[in-house]
């Protein structure tokens, strides 16, 4: 899943895409270096980001996921039911949710258009995040075992709403509402969250801030090494959906780390 952030302020990229022809030249450079699911969102969920009203969300990103939907599997980054109906009308093929569904129409929409439906975790709106510093180890006993609780709360929700179970997808949520310790505990046992579900698992660890406990406080940009090191550990795990940035880099990794752990006579190439 390849990442379009027409906003602003997004922690990464914010202002890159914002222009359409970029944006667009972005997507279909994503397609060709391999991304199965562009991702496509009008506000920033970075910790402590503004809300975004879902008129100018709409405005963002409505022309280019229009576009983008004849192309590839397209899905909206948004929490906004308003803003997930529009692009879901226009074509897009799922809804990328980083609430948990802090608003419950958002299924509702999601049902009555037979979209699928990606719950990521989270404890709290992203405008009353704090950065990974400001949550102590003692908000979980068991991360794992917490977000999964938190995240089949939410399914439940969600089928009470119209959504079936096959059309989920279940994020975790790393570095939202979470300390760094915590997102890294999700990595390290994501073939836990694999095992305990009956659904696709996501990963976004792609340039997030609970990296730089890793790589010195790397800026964003420069997080590509241990972006693409926690995609790896993902995909190993049995994770089905990677949400990152660096999409012709990450495919690369993948591709050249299933040659070299598949058995002889088994892998592709010469």
């Amino acid at each position: 899943m390849g990442i379009c952030n027409v906003t602003p302020d997004s922690f990464s990229d914010g202002g890159r895409y914002l222009d359409q022809d970029r944006a667009r030249a972005h997507v279909e450079a994503m397609i060709a270096a391999g991304a199965d699911i562009v991702d496509i969102g009008g506000e920033s969920t970075k910790p402590g980001a503004s809300p975004v009203p879902a008129g100018v969300q709409i405005d963002r990103v409505l022309e280019l996921v229009r576009w983008a939907s004849a192309r590839a599997c397209v899905s909206i980054d948004t929490t906004s039911a308003e803003v997930a109906a529009a692009c879901l009308d226009a074509g897009a093929h799922a809804v990328n949710d980083v609430s948990l569904l802090s608003d419950p129409a958002l299924a509702s929409v999601v049902a009555e258009r037979e979209a699928a439906f990606v719950l990521s975790h989270a404890r709290a709106p992203q405008t009353e995040m704090t950065g990974f510093g400001g949550y102590p180890l003692s908000a979980y006993d068991d991360v794992v075992r917490d977000v999964l609780a938190d995240w089949e709360r939410a399914a439940a929700l969600a089928a009470s709403r119209g959504v079936p179970r096959e059309a989920l997808v279940m994020d975790p949520g790393l570095g939202f509402s979470k300390a760094s310790r915590h997102s890294f505990e999700l990595l390290r046992r994501a073939g836990e969250l694999v095992r305990a579900l009956d659904v696709p698992v996501l990963f976004g660890a792609s340039r997030k801030s609970f990296l730089t406990l890793i790589d010195r406080g790397a800026a964003p940009g420069d997080r590509l090494g241990a972006s693409i090191s926690a995609a790896i550990h993902a995909a190993r795990a049995g994770v089905r959906i990677l949400r990152v940035h660096d999409v012709e880099a990450t495919r690369q990794a993948i591709d050249l780390d299933v040659v070299l752990t598949t058995p002889p006579g088994h892998a592709g190439g010469d």
